[in-house]
């Protein structure tokens, strides 16, 4: 569900309040540029936590903080870090945090993912302290195509070349030995994300995302272990929609019931 847009205390655009997994979660963002949606509970429901397990688990890029949020709605003993380098992304994410009264596992930490670790130090991003390290960047590049003319619009969609090398270098310094990494990015840079991914990630498990059965891939979930020599396995493809365009029943559970990702539905 979405509130129509409307303009928000201390933010210079409209925002929306859509819900997620149901009604557990209330989420703010702007109401124009990129929106989570789909992407981000697909992504969320690929990290499993043991109900015995206090995992830390990092979201970069995390924007307004849809993933981590689901992610800490879903599992109640896993403790959750946003990173985020917009300042008014930033914002909107720590209300998020504040307004679904997670505070208590949830944080916010400014930082930007694409420079040097050294620039982005802080003492809750220490090196090799995550259980679990999860993205969804932007999926188009910075360098073709047209611009968009809002600044927040044009870094929330796109990002300059070879930036995904930072994106994984980030999550590797951050992530525990064997710990995991997953991500979701359109189909047509699973290339690139398997050569950013060698050397450091290794069990790649790739799930396709299909929006209709017998249609081409539209998005690729990605995951691997750090320092794994696990040969690469291509899992059972998830598809989104009914021929009539309703979600199918498996889809519908993650997205509304926050049911787990798993291999084949």
């Amino acid at each position: 569900m979405t509130v129509p847009s409307q303009p928000f205390a201390d933010t210079p655009f409209p925002v929306t309040c859509n819900t997620f997994l149901g009604d557990r979660l209330q989420i703010l963002q702007p109401a124009t540029g990129y929106r989570a949606g789909v992407d981000a509970v697909l992504l969320a429901s690929a990290v499993l936590v043991r109900p015995d397990s206090a995992s830390k688990i990092l979201d970069c890029g995390a924007g307004v903080g849809t993933v981590g949020l689901c992610i800490a709605a879903r599992c109640p003993t896993a403790s959750v870090t946003l990173v985020e380098r917009e300042e008014d992304l930033v914002e909107l994410a720590r209300r998020n945090v504040s307004a679904n009264h997670l505070q208590d596992r949830v944080c916010v930490v400014p930082g930007d993912i694409t420079v040097a670790a050294s620039n982005v130090a802080a003492p809750r991003l220490a090196a090799e302290s995550f259980d679990c390290v999860v993205a969804n960047p932007p999926f188009h590049d910075d360098a073709g195509g047209t611009h968009a003319t809002d600044p927040l619009k044009r870094v929330s969609r796109a990002m300059r070349t070879n930036a995904l090398q930072d994106w994984v270098r980030f999550a590797a310094r951050l992530a525990k030995p064997s710990a995991c990494f997953t991500v979701i990015h359109k189909s047509e840079a699973l290339p690139g994300l398997i050569e950013a991914m060698r050397d450091r990630f290794g069990a790649l498990a790739i799930t396709p995302v299909h929006a209709f059965a017998g249609k081409p891939a539209i998005r690729v979930l990605v995951s691997g272990v750090k320092g794994s020599r696990a040969p690469l396995s291509l899992l059972p493809s998830i598809v989104l929609h009914e021929p009539g365009g309703a979600f199918t029943p498996y889809v519908s559970r993650i997205l509304r019931q926050g049911a787990p990702l798993i291999s084949s539905n």
